[in-house]
């Protein structure tokens, strides 16, 4: 009967400690130690309104520019900001990933978000800082 209790007890504890850590701080890290996993990453954070780690996501220097027939760039702080108020917005798109160059230090992929009446096209670039994979640059276009 003690071993029953103290492994309810038991179990019970770690239930609990589990539970506390998992509420804890959930601006916490993200795994960015791929760069597989930085441009899925983005592409949850572009589509499905991800906001955790998004200061880690993006490099300082990091510009988004917007092609169409009058060309926009977007600061860091700009993406970052906007993506903060979609946080939880899904977008209702098709999204495929194409891994256009890839290496140690960095890779280019091409995010296509086929939507119902036009496709939106991302060229990323991703770069490896510091054991961290980080977006550096996008480029968007829509057809």
């Amino acid at each position: 009967m003690k071993t029953l209790v103290k492994t309810f007890t038991v179990a019970v504890l770690v239930a609990i400690s589990t539970l506390t850590m998992a509420s804890g701080n959930p601006e916490k890290t993200i795994n960015l130690s791929t760069a597989n996993f930085a441009i899925d990453h983005y592409i949850d954070v572009m589509t499905e309104g991800q906001s955790l780690g998004l200061e880690q996501l993006f490099t300082a220097d990091y510009n988004q520019k917007v092609q169409g027939k009058i060309a926009r760039t977007n600061s860091r702080s700009d993406v970052i900001s906007f993506l903060k108020k979609q946080k939880g917005e899904k977008l209702n798109c098709k999204t495929t990933t194409l891994i256009l160059e890839q290496s140690a230090h960095y890779m280019v992929a091409k995010v296509t978000m086929q939507f119902e009446n036009f496709t939106k096209t991302d060229l990323v670039t991703l770069v490896n800082d510091g054991g961290a994979w980080k977006v550096s640059k996008s480029i968007n276009c829509y057809q």
